[in-house]
């Protein structure tokens, strides 16, 4: 395949390529590169002494591509730590590897700023000014904890002719904030560009609540905020790019749908690296990037258990979330994915149909390559160039997907299936009916494969979708094709 030669080309294209690198700190081997707070490195595995504040600052030359200037904000926060846990530390890799996805794929330029990234990404984590700061932005600003809502109508309507069936139970992420999980990474990350001194945040968006969500966290923090769209997108999406508008940030229409807005999100950062922040939405990416939008979503997940224990006292039995790129999905799954004996299911869109192909159903029919800075399960031709996604939930119109979630198919960890733009349409009309809550089509691809799902279980089986947004956005589309199929 023939690579585009600028650098702020190089890594925006599918296919494969060659991965460049740089000096990791390695502590000791591992059986594959698992980034931070990773469920994957067991705990017998796992030191148990702390590392000190000196021995960190002493080894992270090698991490962030430089000396420590011992002036700098990074090493003056460095030293100021007390302990960071050296189990974690262990797990942090510099190229971002699950198994053979993942990495960074990006120009030697972009190494020094990711790893820079990353550095950053740790000690916040770390630090109690930071934590304390989100969890307060979580709970005041957010709207969390989202409920675990028990759907009875629902719940009756999958029993069988004996009366037997699942208890499905919502996560409700389309009640916090700007109507979806992504407020979740928004206004964590728009914190963290805010502490290492950016002042301009550049973010893609498909169904527009990326974008809204975005803006929304720079309005309350004073950040200068511009937002690529595709046209395809801001005609279905209208009702996202008035509110994004109105929260004061920038809209840039880019010819095409989500993958040519991320592509030109990125030439933008990139060139501007020194006053931008890229804020990704999705777990997809360059590392740390998925590692980052993961970290800040897996709050679903945590609190799903914890609300679980309180409800029946115990865990879910299956887990279901949409796949588009991740974001969701890794949010809800991540938390659960040492419980082996908790399915996690993803559902991906089918579109019209598997073998139309016009779908989004990557990990379906997709070949591991290079996009956007990553190596994934992409849709891709023979020659390696992208083919175009489709999906009645424009969410879920990515071509890629998360390196995690590719690893977790390969391993057999996660299960993953894809239903059609009908399905998802009858699932959206459903819940209305039956619960009256309207998801977001992206939502209701989940919440159709319940269809499936359900006669096979056992009786009393807790089933928890993820609820992830409100479906406001989508009733003009709903109303659109339930007249054009009747």
């Amino acid at each position: 395949m023939i690579m585009a030669s600028s650098p702020r080309n190089v890594f925006l294209q599918g296919g494969n390529t060659t991965e460049f690198s740089e000096p990791v700190l390695k502590l000791r081997r591992l059986p594959f590169s698992a980034p931070l707070g990773s469920p994957y490195i067991k705990a017998a595995d796992r030191p148990r002494a702390p590392i000190s504040c000196s021995a960190v600052a002493d080894k992270m030359p090698a991490t962030v591509g430089g000396a420590l200037d011992s002036n700098s904000l990074t090493t003056r926060r460095l030293m100021t730590q007390t302990f960071i846990d050296q189990a974690e530390l262990m797990t942090v890799s510099s190229t971002g590897k699950f198994g053979r996805f993942g990495g960074k794929f990006v120009p030697e330029t972009l190494i020094s700023c990711l790893s820079k990234l990353e550095a950053e990404f740790i000690l916040a984590l770390h630090d109690e000014n930071f934590q304390e700061e989100l969890a307060t932005a979580l709970r005041d600003y957010v709207g969390r904890e989202s409920p675990l809502y028990f759907a009875k109508r629902l719940t009756d309507y999958y029993k069988n002719s004996e009366g037997k069936g699942p208890e499905i139970y919502l996560k409700r992420e389309d009640l916090v904030h700007t109507g979806a999980h992504k407020i979740n990474n928004a206004i964590a990350q728009a914190m963290l560009a805010k502490r290492i001194g950016r002042k301009r945040i550049v973010a893609a968006t498909g169904a527009g609540q990326h974008g809204v969500a975005t803006a929304a966290a720079c309005a309350k923090l004073s950040l200068e905020c511009t937002i690529f769209m595709g046209s395809a997108d801001v005609g279905r999406q209208g009702a996202n790019v008035l509110l994004i508008k109105n929260l004061g940030a920038q809209v840039k229409v880019v010819d095409g749908s989500f993958k040519e807005a991320m592509s030109e999100a990125i030439r933008d950062w990139v060139g501007d690296l020194e006053t931008s922040y890229f804020l990704s939405g999705t777990a997809v990416g360059p590392h740390p990037c998925p590692t980052i939008v993961r970290e800040f979503q897996s709050v679903i997940g945590k609190e799903t258990r914890k609300q679980a224990e309180e409800k029946w006292g115990g865990k879910p039995d299956v887990l279901v979330a949409c796949v588009g790129s991740g974001s969701n999905a890794l949010g809800m799954f991540h938390e659960f994915i040492r419980d082996e004996d908790v399915r996690l299911i993803g559902v991906e869109a089918a579109g019209v149909g598997l073998d139309s192909g016009a779908h989004s159903a990557t990990l379906a029919r997709g070949d591991v390559g290079v996009y956007h800075g990553s190596m994934s399960y992409l849709l891709q031709d023979e020659e390696g160039q992208i083919i175009g996604p489709h999906s009645i939930g424009v969410g879920l119109e990515y071509p890629g997907v998360s390196p995690e979630l590719s690893f977790l198919k390969d391993n057999g960890r996660a299960e993953f299936y894809a239903v059609t733009d009908d399905e998802a349409l009858d699932a959206y009309r459903r819940l209305c009916q039956l619960e009256g809550i309207f998801p977001a089509l992206e939502a209701s691809h989940a919440l159709a494969y319940l269809e499936k799902l359900c006669p096979g279980l056992e009786d009393g089986a807790k089933v928890v979708v993820n609820c992830s947004g409100r479906g406001d956005k989508d009733a003009a589309t709903v109303y659109k094709h339930n007249e054009e199929r009747v």
